[in-house]
């Protein structure tokens, strides 16, 4: 490594956005090439490690896990949950429409291995990644940085559940983006998040609102075979 590419590097790492947005991006590469990488069980152990170490480097300075209002943000996280499943509960045939499965969201499809869905080391790792690692990387990204960076570049100057319709808007819209087949439901949730982050002002009651909500949706997923609602 050259000395300017390390001192790209660097000045990277310590780029303001960097603990807000580097576990977001690294989860999504993830994604991206996962499918293209196969490596049996040990994929979901190894997703845990890459991102906790990545959450670890560039984000511990600014996480705070500390909740305002822990009950309540329990609530939001089971309000949530309920609104992502039911849908599907009280119209079994409601996601099969266009508006859902298009060449825009995509097909209705886990990325779940069949041959995996009884073994206990990719259930926990799986489950482990939805419910610790998910939340944070993602509140992190949508509620911590750009809710703020739309209203202010220099978002670090702005406190946490700062509004502004559009910031509002554009976070809850492409927070539905992210989620396929989903997108109704994501955009609720999204909704139901930034109003939460709006509320309690600190992003540890978002943190565990949405591990409440993947928590609950883990283990109906495993409970009731819906492996499609993980994506």
């Amino acid at each position: 490594m050259t000395a300017e590419t390390g001192g790209a590097v660097r000045a990277l790492i310590r780029h303001p956005a960097a603990p807000y947005a580097a576990p977001f991006a690294v989860f999504v590469l993830l994604l991206v090439i996962g499918p293209h990488v196969p490596i049996g069980v040990w994929e979901q152990p190894l997703r845990v490690v890459i991102l906790a170490i990545t959450i670890f480097v560039f984000s511990r300075r600014v996480i705070d896990f500390r909740a305002t209002a822990p009950a309540a943000s329990a609530g939001v996280g089971v309000v949530v949950f309920l609104i992502w499943v039911a849908p599907d509960f009280l119209w079994p045939e409601y996601r099969g429409h266009w508006l859902f499965q298009n060449s825009i969201t995509g097909e209705l499809k886990g990325s779940f291995p069949e041959a995996y869905r009884t073994d206990m080391v990719f259930l926990v790792f799986r489950t482990v990644r939805a419910v610790v690692l998910v939340p944070i990387i993602e509140e992190l990204f949508w509620r911590g940085w750009l809710m703020r960076w739309l209203i202010d570049n220099d978002f670090t100057k702005l406190p946490l559940g700062s509004y502004a319709a559009g910031s509002f808007w554009i976070t809850a819209l492409l927070f539905a983006s992210e989620h396929g087949p989903y997108w109704e439901v994501g955009l609720l949730a999204g909704i139901a998040y930034n109003l939460w982050i709006i509320r309690a002002k600190r992003l540890g009651d978002c943190i565990l609102a949405h591990a409440v909500t993947n928590g609950a949706l883990s283990a109906y997923v495993i409970a009731a075979g819906k492996w499609e609602y993980w994506m």
